[in-house]
């Protein structure tokens, strides 16, 4: 019986299955050597898969093809400390392993597919593999002499920037000839020019002990030159080539490996026919040391494994490239393959991906950093007039921004709109912008609607960055921001009638993103208006609390004023019982070295802090009506009404006043909503940042009728 399975299994098979069972044995040697030690290992022996990684959410790492690497127990030659412990390390094997990378397609796609390559060139330099083999279609060609040696010099003029020795493989670009009835044309088409500058169609070399063996696949017709490759009779390797290869194979009988590079997966049957399956294939089985064939050609990755050999197709680097699921292979790739005696490990990297850990600097660091937090300013925005209800009309803004670092960058500048009555002219720019220098935008936008109303959307500006360094392009996170509302005399609020906030108490508020309410360190107020209708157990009145920041509660009718400083909150709970039904001020002032809480004008406390202590800051936003949550969700919502929200830097207020029921902005104002308008779904900010914010569930605004409104 073990005669005959190693009479029908392929040798290759053999030596994995014996080589597996002698890992298993070793390891098994090592962990009784650990038990015998006293290893901390034996602890976690009999744990079950899972136990020792609760927050592990998933198993993929468990997944591999290989088997563990040989390791050794160490020795004072290998291993040296000055602590002691029980813990044993094992030292790698010294045998000799390696890398070599493999290239799909180049051609198929634009010209410009020559920057893709030469990305790929560069990645493969900082990994330094003993070697770079390709599958073939390394020019456009199916062209004439003349441009044909051009494309040919551009392609080895960017491979020969490799530090190692690269392989060429002849595919269909690199020797079609076209146009094909060409009286120039000669018997085989390109196949002189190719072996004159590029290298012989066929050929094998070893390394390492493996052998790399090159063949062709567009031989064609012998007698006619005729070549293609939808035709299965012209798919055929002839009996030279066939030859070539059981010499090849004879000659790295011996090797631990023996790969194999050919353009045309021919394995793949189809219009390449069965010659692969009838005549090659067998060849490949019966050396038992060939490990794998490469091919290219249908720019896609995908593995077809038979009879213990790896049938690997590689995507492109620079190819024509549809893209159609990258993660699954449609996309920019190149293969590095680690060789060992006994087994081999292959990974797809895209190109472009490899990071160059010399170039990341700390100035490189700060200047990206610095890119990221690029202040976006605009000149003029949308404008919104009461002419807005009876016809579009046409907004004009500009953006502007500079390049603060010492590398050129390269931008683009679009503007969106999840609301596709929105028009855009231009709807984005581009350019790179040069070191120090500024650049401004112009872009004009029509609302293609009669007015705004409640599932409007407005306008956001995306800019998107590329950092140019030496050898990488960075991509710095995109800066988003609305573009401006600018409201003229007859849409502002002078003059209308005094609204507020109407909440229900049941997913009603208004949601700040943090960065659009910019409160500095020190001195600061909150304040607003406000009427419950009732009070529920716990009760956001403004809110940006979670552990850090400030807040005003009114939860039973109890008001709570606090801020996070020092590690901890400082908070003032006035003994006052608030009614349904009334409408009170309420302003909550950090003095920089006190907390004091004024109800209508009213001190209702102060409690004395430590001089200018620093308030803890969070990302969540600020909330009127609710109170964030820690993923910035709101909860603990008031029901009633809201008015005159202002937040300011410094202290409006340090001893008894008569508050305004209108309330104004200047130069000290960071937030301020008057809640008299809204523009579709938006409250307007009335502060010198002009923002706007959604209004969320079934917020509205309603008129105010009571007297104490008046002014």
């Amino acid at each position: 019986m073990a005669t005959r399975f190693w009479q029908c299994c392929p040798r290759q098979s053999v030596f994995r299955l014996l080589s597996f069972i002698a890992c298993i044995a070793m390891l098994s040697l090592w962990s009784v050597g650990q038990v015998m030690a006293g290893s901390p290992s034996t602890e976690t022996e009999n744990v079950e898969p899972g136990e020792e990684t609760p927050h592990l959410s998933h198993d993929r790492h468990l997944h591999r093809y290989g088997v563990p690497h040989e390791t050794i127990q160490p020795s004072e030659q290998r291993f040296f400390t000055t602590r002691s412990s029980e813990i044993v390390l094992p030292l790698p094997s010294e045998e000799d392993a390696f890398t070599f990378a493999v290239f799909g397609d180049r051609t198929g796609g634009q010209p410009e597919g020559v920057d893709v390559l030469a990305d790929a060139v560069r990645d493969v330099n900082l990994i330094e593999p003993d070697l770079v083999m390709t599958v073939g279609d390394l020019v456009n060609g199916y062209n004439r002499t003349a441009e044909w040696l051009i494309q040919m010099r551009e392609f080895k003029s960017i491979m020969n920037r490799l530090l190692c020795p690269w392989f060429p493989v002849a595919g269909n670009h690199d020797v079609y000839w076209r146009p094909l009835n060409d009286p120039e044309m000669p018997k085989f088409q390109h196949q002189d020019h190719y072996e004159m500058h590029f290298g012989p169609l066929w050929y094998s070399f070893q390394h390492k002990q493996c052998a790399f063996t090159v063949i062709y696949s567009d031989e064609g017709d012998e007698e006619t030159g005729e070549k293609s490759f939808s035709k299965p009779r012209l798919q055929k390797i002839s009996d030279e080539q066939l030859a070539f290869l059981r010499q090849a194979l004879a000659r790295g009988k011996d090797c631990n490996h023996q790969f194999i590079f050919l353009h045309h997966p021919r394995w793949i049957s189809g219009n390449y026919g069965d010659d692969w399956k009838k005549r090659v294939h067998p060849l490949l089985v019966e050396a038992g040391n060939v490990t794998a064939v490469f091919a290219g050609h249908i720019h896609h990755m995908r593995s077809d494994p038979n009879d213990g050999i790896e049938y690997i197709a590689l995507a492109t680097v620079g190819g024509g490239q549809k893209g159609v699921v990258p993660e699954a292979g449609y996309l920019h790739q190149y293969h590095l393959v680690t060789v060992r005696k006994e087994q081999v490990a292959m990974a797809a990297f895209p190109v472009g991906q490899a990071m160059d850990v010399r170039e990341i600097t700390s100035s490189l660091q700060e200047e990206t950093i610095q890119l990221a937090r690029l202040p976006v300013t605009f000149k003029g925005g949308i404008q919104v007039s009461a002419a807005m209800r009876e016809k579009p009309s046409t907004s004009q803004f500009s953006v502007s921004f500079s390049n603060p670092t010492s590398r050129p960058v390269e931008y683009t500048v679009s503007l969106e709109s999840v609301d596709n009555r929105w028009q855009f002219a231009p709807d984005h720019t581009h350019g790179v912008l040069n070191a120090g220098a500024s650049c401004k935008a112009d872009f004009s936008a029509v609302y293609q609607a009669k007015q705004f109303e409640r599932l409007s959307e407005m306008v956001q500006v995306t800019l998107s960055q590329d950092y140019l360094a030496p050898a990488t392009r960075y991509s710095i996170p995109e800066v988003k921001k609305n573009v401006p509302l600018l409201f003229s005399d007859e849409a502002s609020s002078q003059g209308t009638v005094n609204r507020a906030l109407a909440l229900d108490g049941s997913g009603d508020c208004v949601s700040l993103e943090s960065i659009k309410v910019p409160l500095p360190q020190g001195p600061f107020t909150v304040e607003c208006w406000f009427k419950a209708r009732e009070f529920a157990d716990r009760v956001g009145l403004l809110a940006k609390t979670e552990q850090s920041e400030y807040g005003i509660f009114a939860s039973r009718g109890q008001l709570d004023a606090s801020v996070f400083l020092g590690g901890a909150y400082k908070n003032i709970r006035p003994d006052l019982k608030l009614k349904v039904g009334q409408w009170y001020h309420v302003a909550m002032v950090y003095e920089g070295d006190s907390l004091a809480l004024y109800v209508d004008g009213k001190p209702q406390g102060r409690l004395p802090t430590k001089p200018l202590m620093k308030r803890k800051a969070n990302w969540l936003p600020f909330i009127v009506g609710a109170d964030p949550d820690v993923r910035g969700r709101p909860n603990s919502f008031f029901n009633g009404e809201i008015d005159e929200i202002r937040i300011s830097k410094g202290a409006r207020y340090n001893q008894p006043f008569e508050p305004k029921r209108r309330l104004t902005s200047d130069e000290n104002t960071v937030i301020f909503l008057d809640c008299d308008r809204t523009v579709g779904p938006f409250l307007i900010d009335r502060s010198p940042q002009g923002h706007s914010f959604r209004l969320t569930g079934d917020a509205h605004l309603t008129d105010v009728k009571e007297s104490v409104k008046q002014e």
